[in-house]
């Protein structure tokens, strides 16, 4: 089975297309929608998957959640009405509430990243959780000697400072070997089967393959809520206003 074009990476903001069914299949009492081509998000990079529907003239599918592995998107849900048949021609429409809001907060928690380079902090960026209930990015680093407070008012401040900038985002495609030019953290590892993509945040750039905001100032407001180390790292936790 070919790849499964991703819509998102090349247009965010794109909610609805048309796609051919690839292939039907069933996992766990749950049905199992494969399409050459998608606008929906699957879960991954600390970021909620996408939900919403897949329609043709005759069958409805409701997309539950969505999944990706080896180059396919599964699209995870149960069918209201009949089903689709081999290769037909169906329409996605993803929930734009949600993706406004998991992009957001995604997005938030890239100008944490922002914030700690601007302020020369020395951390390493690590694992991100960009959910709604408790959003979060940790990194590498110490707080020794530290008035944390202070450093929490800080952070805070200088993500504000970013989001009132208005900064624009947009997107470039490139080897990870030349990332570097325009990021100031590249990860080992890129995860295969999706094209390299960087997102720039004004001159700001980040190696990432979910969904974000068109402009910075989108956001609305964001809080520190909480500097927590533990061991080797550091959690910096945030909220967004609602």
């Amino acid at each position: 089975m070919s790849s499964t074009k991703l819509l998102y990476l090349e247009d965010f903001n794109l909610l609805e297309s048309d796609a051919n069914v690839a292939a039907l299949s069933r996992e766990n009492n749950r049905d199992i929608v494969v399409l050459d081509q998608t606008v929906f998000y699957p879960q991954g990079g600390g970021q909620p998957y996408d939900r919403g529907t897949i329609e043709s003239p005759s069958a409805k599918f409701i997309v539950e959640e969505v999944r990706f592995a080896d180059g396919i998107v599964k699209h995870i849900g149960k069918f209201e009405q009949d089903a689709f048949g081999a290769n037909e021609n169906v329409t996605l429409r993803v929930d734009p509430e949600r993706r406004k809001l998991n992009s957001r907060i995604h997005s938030a928690g890239h100008v944490v990243d922002m914030a700690v380079t601007a302020l020369n902090l020395g951390w390493i960026p690590g694992k991100g959780y960009h959910f709604p209930d408790g959003p979060y990015v940790e990194y590498a680093g110490s707080t020794s000697d530290t008035d944390r407070e202070k450093l929490r008012l800080d952070i805070e401040q200088s993500c504000n400072t970013f989001i009132r900038e208005r900064r624009k985002t947009t997107l470039r495609f490139m080897p990870k070997g030349e990332m570097h030019t325009v990021c100031h953290f590249v990860p080992d590892y890129i995860p295969e089967g999706k094209p390299a993509r960087v997102v720039m945040y004004g001159d700001f750039g980040v190696p990432c393959g979910g969904t974000h905001v068109s402009n910075l100032s989108e956001i609305g407001s964001m809080t520190i809520r909480k500097i927590k180390p533990g061991g080797a790292n550091i959690r910096v936790a945030y909220n967004i206003s609602r």
